[in-house]
């Protein structure tokens, strides 16, 4: 971790870009946002890649300003200590005391940091930031909570719900991840829609560089990966219906595997009792605490990438497999059609006779195959890292403007 040598922003400075106006040019000083970076500093997967990947390519894109990310501990780990040695990159520990610190008292700190904008990079922002000279945004990846409450606790459900309604109307803006998100929002919370901006999620840039034979050789033979296999990468939950492809699986091609990748919950067994009363046992194969400098090659060395889950806020999978060149089956009834794509194939979440038929359409057709990559992955250039970015800082601009 770096110390902190960067010039403070005077007061009188803050003040006066309060009440400046540049819209979208250049600027002529440096920002000072601030991040939420709970899950940046801890998370080794799903919001915590998010967070640094939205970070990092800020620094790397627009290196002139000063990124702070705060938090109440960091996590030793080789992808945090990565992104935090960016050279605009710091972390922020409390100043103000551990209680209340993210909720309440980040606030002195970031005054005391001179912080002109803050990000909340998931569903929540300081009570009463909106009463300081200090911007906010808050993103919203989903209301999943609201729409499928059968897969939460009631304390939850409550606690999200108190969170991102609060921050949804005190944020001077909403990022919302997905146009389905948006509308999320817009219907369980009544926000105006002109006070949410979508802007999509990207991936690890690591996704999108084949990777030589020698790396792929050696990753197929640490885990073991078969010759042929169908992917599926995401929590082991109902939500994320592994227990259709398990059922589809049955009236696949033989020669094809499952390959699973993801963390186990409950459902778990849910999936294997329905794998041993199919009995599939040699078919699929679970895979756990895969590092993430692997995984790229594990989509790139599958033959199709499966996705049924009921409903997602957007659908990063499903960017992976794009990327990586990996034709696409996803489910109907979220957003996964605006992560996919037209060109990937959509299926019902409830009709396993459906998804073995897509699967089998696609696994014979090496035509279709090479259709969908080559269409998945020229459609997928919209999410790329440089367009998202900007579009980010844009939205920065707009609000400190």
């Amino acid at each position: 971790m770096k110390a902190e040598s960067e010039e403070q922003i005077t007061k009188a400075e803050s003040a006066k870009l309060e009440q400046s106006s540049f819209g979208l040019s250049a600027l002529s000083f440096k920002l000072k946002i601030g991040f939420d970076g709970k899950r940046a500093a801890n998370n080794l997967t799903g919001l915590g890649n998010y967070s640094r990947s939205l970070i990092e390519a800020l620094a790397k894109q627009f290196p002139e300003n000063e990124y702070l990310v705060y938090s109440p501990k960091v996590k030793s780990a080789k992808q945090i200590d990565s992104f935090l040695s960016n050279e605009n990159v710091t972390l922020k520990l409390p100043q103000s005391g551990n209680f209340l610190w993210r909720s309440l008292n980040i606030l002195k700190d970031l005054a005391k940091d001179n912080v002109q904008l803050y990000h909340g990079l998931s569903h929540e922002i300081p009570f009463a930031i909106q009463h300081t000279r200090i911007k906010s945004v808050v993103t919203i990846h989903d209301l999943i909570f609201l729409r499928y409450p059968q897969y939460y606790s009631f304390i939850d459900r409550k606690l999200y719900k108190w969170k991102s309604i609060s921050a949804c109307k005190r944020a001077d803006k909403i990022i919302a991840i997905s146009e389905k998100t948006k509308a999320d929002v817009v219907e369980f919370y009544g926000v105006n829609a002109d006070k949410i901006e979508v802007i999509y999620q990207s991936c690890d840039d690591s996704f999108k560089k084949p990777f030589d034979t020698a790396t792929l050789s050696r990753i197929k033979a640490k885990y073991k990966l078969p010759e042929k296999f169908i992917l599926n990468v995401g929590t082991i939950e109902e939500r994320k219906n592994l227990k259709l492809i398990v059922q589809a699986l049955k009236d696949v091609n033989e020669d094809y595997k499952l390959v699973v990748i993801g963390k186990k919950t409950t459902y778990f067994k849910v999936v294997k009792q329905e794998i041993e009363r199919l009995e599939l046992q040699k078919r699929v194969i679970f895979l756990e605490n895969i590092p993430f400098a692997d995984l790229p090659g594990i989509y790139q060395m599958a033959n199709l990438f499966v996705y049924p889950s009921f409903y997602e806020g957007f659908g990063i999978p499903i960017i992976e497999a794009l990327y990586s060149g990996i034709p696409t089956i996803a489910a109907t009834g979220s957003c996964l059609e605006e992560a996919g794509g037209p060109d990937s194939i959509y299926i019902n979440p409830n009709h396993k006779d459906e998804l073995a038929l897509e699967i089998n359409k696609v696994l014979e057709s090496p035509i279709l195959q090479k259709e969908m990559k080559a269409k998945g992955l020229e459609f997928v250039q919209k999410f790329n890292s440089p367009l998202v970015t900007q579009q980010l800082m844009n939205c920065y601009k707009n609000i400190l403007a």
